[in-house]
């Protein structure tokens, strides 16, 4: 598969609108719709874990084109810490569970609203890239964190960093 791209973001955003589905663009993905210049092969999904949102989520899944199978389907209904789907359109990685953040509910309400695109706020996705602590993750850190200080500027409201990450 070749780099995650904004159409797909917007089949994304608009499928699971549809049924109603609770997420948030999180990791590379989420930082790429805040304006971070990069790319990625992939979008991150941080779902809310329910099963009525695991059941609306495979639903918007398969309306894409994904080729679920029934355990897939299974775990997602679950709410399965992480499924990696590379059987659809585009490539996409399920997190109902990301290290660093400790719950759905808490992000929402952090969350940043981009063109319609529900977003993890960037401090959550540099906690996140953080706690995971792999070595791709570490090598990008700094460039997100340096371009968390310009986006910051960009923010009427933004109050900083959260309590306990680095400047």
């Amino acid at each position: 598969m070749g780099a995650f791209e904004y159409r797909q973001a917007e089949e994304i955003r608009d499928a699971l609108a549809r049924r109603g589905v609770r997420y948030l663009f999180i990791g590379k993905s989420g930082a790429v719709l805040l304006g971070y210049p990069d790319t990625t092969q992939d979008a991150d999904l941080f779902v809310d874990r329910s099963p009525e949102n695991g059941r609306a989520l495979v639903s918007a899944l398969r309306e894409l084109g994904f080729a679920l199978t029934d355990p897939q389907a299974d775990e997602i209904e679950r709410g399965k810490d992480f499924v990696q789907l590379r059987n659809g359109p585009f490539d996409l990685d399920l997190v109902f569970a990301p290290d660093g953040i400790e719950r759905f509910e808490d992000a929402w309400e952090r969350r940043v609203e981009v063109e319609g695109f529900p977003v993890c706020h960037l401090d959550d996705i540099i906690a996140s890239k953080a706690a995971t602590n792999r070595a791709k993750d570490r090598e990008s850190l700094p460039r997100l964190r340096a371009f968390r200080e310009y986006w910051s500027r960009r923010q009427p409201s933004y109050p900083g960093p959260r309590e306990g990450q680095p400047r």
